[in-house]
């Protein structure tokens, strides 16, 4: 009789599993980052006597500033006439939401603007000049100096890392811009004019909004998202065909648009992050038919949405089967010819690794390499340094680990912590309160169509690249063997964009010292990690910087790259598609598409199927 033999439990898959349900309960946030900030900063703060004295003092000259401009704001009100209809000044939420349902605006008779205590920063939320009727004055001031003291409390403490007065500070924005008198019905008089003035209608329509969301959230439904706009009828209609379909990627050839073209192609590479086509989102903003229009031979990669069946797809995959086998397709339809290889955000940095991998093996492909926001050095990743330590990344690892994939709305929701006020809590005050219809934009309806991340790859991206930093340090791997950045020598054009949340300007700009490229532009441009990079070809509300330096080029720190490098108007594509044409060598008639003989043959339209799918 056969032995029955019991299978004993990996404990580290008990303690995955246990970390993804904490992380259904905190949207994915670990909680021990916070509470070792927190200690650092108490255990600090308490050996600090002269600090603690410091605070105290600021904290009761602000109560003192807060309590005599209620009580000026009063006085004001006081000594005024009443309103037309009779009804005295309101004194608080409740009264000042009566007195609007009535037709009364509060404090008519002598406003007080909240403005700021002495020296603190004025809140733009305030600035409207309904903010200084009473009370909502005396709120707005109230708040202004909470924040100012909760700011100046978790810095400046001897003793306290970086790290940990950087998370606090987080957490006190998280919080302020929560508890902003903005966001609240009864505390906002520009939300209770409102409420008068539309007889309430503006919070009917905010419930079924609301009701609405839920009911989508609920049931995964994405089309209010994606409304009045579909991928291949709206979106991504630039003309082309697919020529290239694997496990991993689909490769799109476009068609040329003028009877000439430069000879070297351009193959590019987009992040997996999201879908290709924010580089060819509506025609006026589409960068795939501006290159095409302006006499370039295009090839997209187009990546597949995840599914748990890939969930142990890592890096290496992604530079084999996904780079290298669109590189050796574009060398077989345009043989002969140098490539211009571009990439994107986590595009770019794949299409670092793979060049540097290439130039190691002495392929000579790639003629020029272009990068927009894209990081190679990762000791200063800006603000998502947040979400990048050793307890937030097992917890994050746990989470992929059970399902197999990262799902796009997890990734979204840390995106939107850094920018709460605008992405969170301003869009709920006019959707729900203002019962203001969403009115989506191209790259809005492309936001909201988010991409999944395998587990394996993101796991091997997010703590051999974010946490260990081991391409910069020459210690990242591809097929097994270490690459060298150093090793880069062709012309690159790198782009940063000022406001970057995702990929900041400063961290871009450090690829300057790892590669050992003699022809080096670095272009930094207005706006932010998507619409800084998706500006059109003529924007007048866009300006940029560009420098061109070689090896014998002092370096420059990257604040006096950008106070001596002079401004410029307009939109930055112009600039970068001059630079191509400069590193081309020529006009030559258009190649096929596609090329049977060697196994690339056209396998669909463009946009493909793999950017169609959820």
């Amino acid at each position: 009789m056969a032995e029955n033999k019991r299978t004993v439990p990996d404990p580290s898959d008990f303690d995955r599993n246990f970390r993804a349900q904490i992380a259904n309960f905190t949207g994915g946030l670990v909680p021990t980052p916070f509470v070792t900030a927190y200690t650092d900063w108490a255990m600090n703060l308490a050996l600090s006597p002269a600090r603690q004295a410091e605070l105290q003092q600021h904290a009761v000259e602000l109560a003192q500033d807060t309590w005599a401009y209620a009580l000026g704001a009063l006085g004001a009100v006081t000594s005024g006439e009443t309103s037309a209809s009779g009804y005295p000044p309101p004194f608080g939420p409740l009264a000042a939401a009566t007195a609007a349902a009535k037709g009364v605006i509060p404090g008519t008779a002598q406003g007080i603007a909240p403005g700021a205590a002495p020296g603190a920063v004025p809140d733009p939320r305030f600035a409207d000049p309904a903010w200084s009727q009473f009370p909502f004055n005396v709120y707005a001031r109230a708040f202004q100096n909470a924040a100012t003291l909760m700011k100046e409390a978790v810095g400046g403490v001897d003793g306290v890392s970086d790290y940990s007065e950087k998370m606090l500070d987080f957490a006190v924005r998280i919080l302020l811009d929560a508890s902003s008198p903005a966001n609240f019905l009864g505390t906002n008089p520009q939300l209770l004019a409102l409420t008068h003035s539309e007889k309430g209608q503006n919070l009917v329509r905010g419930m079924q909004s609301y009701l609405e969301d839920a009911r989508r959230m609920l049931t995964g439904d994405k089309s209010r998202a994606s409304t009045g706009y579909m991928v291949g009828k709206d979106l991504a209609v630039t003309p082309g065909k697919v020529i290239l379909r694997n496990d991993l990627i689909e490769l799109i050839q476009y068609e040329p648009a003028t009877p000439e073209v430069h000879a070297e192609p351009l193959l590019i590479v987009p992040a997996w992050i999201m879908k290709y086509y924010i580089l060819d989102l509506s025609p006026r903003n589409s960068l795939v038919r501006y290159l095409v229009e302006q006499g370039h031979t295009v090839f997209m990669m187009s990546w597949k949405n995840p599914e748990e069946s890939d969930r142990d797809v890592g890096m290496d995959d992604y530079v084999n089967k996904g780079f290298r086998a669109a590189l050796d397709a574009v060398s077989a339809v345009v043989p002969n010819r140098g490539i211009h290889a571009v990439g994107y955000c986590i595009g770019g940095t794949l299409l670092a690794i793979a060049g540097a991998a290439l130039a190691g093996e002495g392929d000579e492909r790639i003629a020029s390499i272009t990068m927009f926001a894209a990081q190679t050095d990762f000791s200063e990743p800006g603000e998502l340094s947040l979400f990048i330590n050793p307890s937030q990344l097992a917890m994050l690892e746990s989470t992929m680990h059970s399902k197999g994939v990262l799902e796009s709305s997890k990734m979204g929701g840390a995106f939107s912590m850094l920018r709460a006020q605008d992405l969170v809590w301003q869009p709920m005050v006019d959707r729900y309160l203002k019962g203001k219809s969403e009115r989506l934009i191209d790259l809005m309806a492309w936001n909201a169509d988010g991409t999944r991340m395998p587990w394996r790859m993101h796991t091997e991206y997010l703590y051999r690249l974010y946490l260990n930093n081991e391409l910069a340090s020459n210690r990242f791997p591809v097929n097994g063997k270490l690459v060298r950045l150093s090793d880069i020598r062709q012309p690159m054009f790198i782009v940063g964009t000022e406001t970057d949340h995702v990929a900041p300007w400063k961290s871009v700009y450090k690829t300057d010292n790892l590669v050992r490229s003699d022809d080096l532009s670095f272009l930094l441009t207005s706006g932010g990690h998507n619409a800084g990079i998706v500006s059109g070809p003529v924007h007048s509300k866009r300006h940029y910087r560009l420098r061109r330096r070689h090896l014998v080029d002092p370096h420059l720190a990257p604040d006096d790259w950008m106070s001596t490098t002079p401004r410029q108007a307009g939109s930055w594509w112009p600039a970068w598609q001059s630079w191509l044409v400069a590193h081309s060598c020529g006009l030559a008639k258009p190649p096929r598409t596609g090329n049977v003989r060697k196994g690339y043959e056209v396998v669909d339209e463009a946009p493909g199927q793999y950017v169609r799918k959820a």
